[in-house]
């Protein structure tokens, strides 16, 4: 597949999102082009709006998230429409944040309002699922219409899935593509990584991505993982003949007195 330019920047604001790997991603592509693309932990999809793939398998567990995806794909003008009636005030914000809609493209409205206004754009539920983070005061417009139009443009030969990420592999084929970013902490360096992940992405679920990714190979595809610096993250994904690459990045979770600065990531892949 010969990757065509970038047609737009994500519309959602995502933590963990890989804006910063963008600068890097074209020295870790594989030489000859890939088929298909995927990306089973979608999020922000970063990646997959840099790529601009001609045909592509995107797929996460958080099923809002999908399903504003597949409205901004199907019906962009009318989500737009609804996104135009809501204000970036604390008292609206407040007033809608526990709202439930029947429509699609107004819950697809909804949920990009949130991520634009919030806090630090975090995806946050309690224990009942109802979503729960604070009014961020961001001055920004919370929405660019023009920035959704090539969203949905670029979406159009998606297929979008509300699935675990073991469910997508049946989907890979020889010579495509996958880029993994499962969730994991900012602060991963120390050793609270795999207690903070508990409730997101634990260790079982990351030896479950390797045995993912061993799959990814049998099949002649590629794969490119980011994750913690961690060493047992190390320990899980050595893999023969696969490089791993340290790169640093900077920190852009955290409240308005939390230290910010360069924290380290893995970067694994079989494209050498």
């Amino acid at each position: 597949m010969e990757q065509t330019k970038s047609i737009t920047k994500p519309f959602l604001r995502w933590a963990g999102g890989k804006n910063w790997l963008v600068k890097h991603l074209p020295k870790y592509l594989p030489k000859n082009g890939f088929t298909n693309y995927h990306e089973p932990f979608l999020g922000g999809a970063s990646i997959f709006f840099y790529l601009n793939p001609k045909k592509s398998f995107l797929s996460d567990l958080n099923k809002d998230l999908i399903e504003t995806y597949v409205e901004v794909k199907n019906n962009v003008e009318q989500v737009i429409d609804e996104l135009s009636r809501f204000e970036n005030t604390t008292e609206f914000y407040y007033e809608v944040r526990h709202q439930q809609y029947d429509s699609k493209p107004k819950k697809a409205a909804h949920f990009i309002y949130l991520n634009q206004t919030s806090f630090n754009g975090i995806y946050r539920v309690n224990l009942k699922g109802i979503y729960n983070v604070p009014f961020g005061y961001r001055k920004k417009d919370f929405f660019e219409p023009d920035i959704l139009r090539r969203a949905s443009v670029g979406l159009k030969n998606a297929d979008l899935t509300n699935t675990d990420f073991r469910d997508s592999i049946a989907n890979v084929k020889e010579n495509d593509l996958v880029f993994l970013d499962p969730p994991y902490t900012v602060t991963h360096n120390n050793n609270g990584f795999i207690k903070y992940n508990k409730s997101l992405f634990d260790l079982d679920s990351q030896f479950a991505l390797s045995n993912y990714i061993d799959k990814i190979k049998e099949k002649g595809a590629y794969y490119i993982l980011t994750n913690a610096a961690h060493h047992q993250i190390e320990d899980i994904f050595t893999k023969e003949s696969d490089q791993i690459l340290r790169l640093d990045r900077a920190s852009l979770i955290g409240g308005r007195n939390a230290k910010r600065g360069n924290y380290a990531e893995l970067v694994i892949t079989n494209i050498v």
